[in-house]
């Protein structure tokens, strides 16, 4: 078993495909199978079953793929303290977002860090809150911003910066312009929710529970699994609901969609960034996490 082998079974994993693996590291599938073969041979059990075109892990690859990140990030993490010892900046930093801050705000920040120091690549795993401080905690993610506080042990928190959720509508909506609502008149109207394990679903409830109310008392019509599909469906007349105002600046900026108060609710929740407590940043991450700061201090003060 080497590195480039665990490299080559990861790719398979991620794009279920040994062709596409192919392609992207420049092998040959033959070439690419062989190194499949060749671990399997190694541990003495089938890693990787293959579903019609998809190539799938069986529940030994599953584990396999766990341990496979967290060595491969540990490489990369050793070549850039090397390099930082010698006095430059290079390597990959794997990190993790929660929808918004993902999808969001981080992709921002990793532009602008990666122009500064051109020798550091940037990966990104976007999922919800509860799928990031697993992949935090497990250690196939040197660290994570997240839309909901988390209490799990082992983690470290540190509020990054507020998010103030807004009740989201159509441009034409009945609602449009007014500046804000009632709860008695949002109970009453369609209202679509993120997924189990989402942070903005997390805030909504905790804010709601202030107020000693709760969402079973809404007119939920649908649940869905991404901040994207939530828009999709506000725009589309399925339902309004409530979101940071960071992932519709577009909309907000074109006049497809108004954002309003809820009167009597306090929508404001944090950013959080997470890490492992008894994981030592990496020069990268570091670097990373304090230009991630100066940045947030100066959308802050805009």
């Amino acid at each position: 078993m080497n590195l480039w082998q665990l490299h080559i079974f990861c790719k398979v994993i991620e794009l279920k495909s040994f062709s596409k693996t192919g392609e992207i590291i420049h092998l040959s599938q033959p070439t690419i199978s062989t190194h499949i073969k060749d671990l399997e041979s190694y541990f003495g059990c089938q890693l990787i079953d293959r579903m019609g075109k998809q190539a799938l892990p069986t529940k030994a690859g599953e584990l396999l793929y766990g341990y496979a990140r967290r060595l491969l990030l540990l490489s990369e993490e050793t070549k850039s303290a090397i390099a930082s010892f010698k006095g430059k900046l290079t390597g990959r930093l794997a990190i993790g977002g929660s929808t918004i801050p993902g999808g969001y705000l981080l992709p921002m920040v990793i532009g602008e860090f990666t122009k500064q120091y051109k020798d550091v690549s940037v990966s990104i795993s976007i999922s919800d809150t509860q799928k990031i401080v697993e992949d935090t905690q497990n250690g196939l993610i040197e660290f994570g911003i997240v839309g909901g506080k988390t209490f799990i042990k082992g983690i470290v928190q540190e509020k990054l910066m507020e998010d103030d959720m807004r009740l989201i509508v159509p441009a034409d909506h009945k609602w449009a312009l007014k500046k804000t609502v009632t709860i008695p008149m949002l109970q009453k109207e369609p209202f679509l929710i993120r997924e189990q394990g989402s942070g903005t679903l997390s805030s909504l409830k905790n804010s709601l529970s202030k107020i000693h109310m709760d969402l079973e008392s809404f007119n939920i019509i649908a649940e869905m699994g991404s901040t994207t599909a939530v828009i999709q469906g506000i725009k589309n007349r399925i339902g309004v609901s409530i979101l940071s105002p960071i992932a519709i600046q577009e909309e907000l900026q074109a006049g497809s969609l108004a954002a309003l108060s809820v009167e009597g609710v306090d929508l404001k929740r944090s950013f959080y960034l997470i890490r492992h407590a008894q994981r030592t940043a990496s020069p990268i991450g570091h670097t990373f996490i304090r230009f991630l700061h100066e940045t947030v201090a100066t959308l802050v003060n805009e």
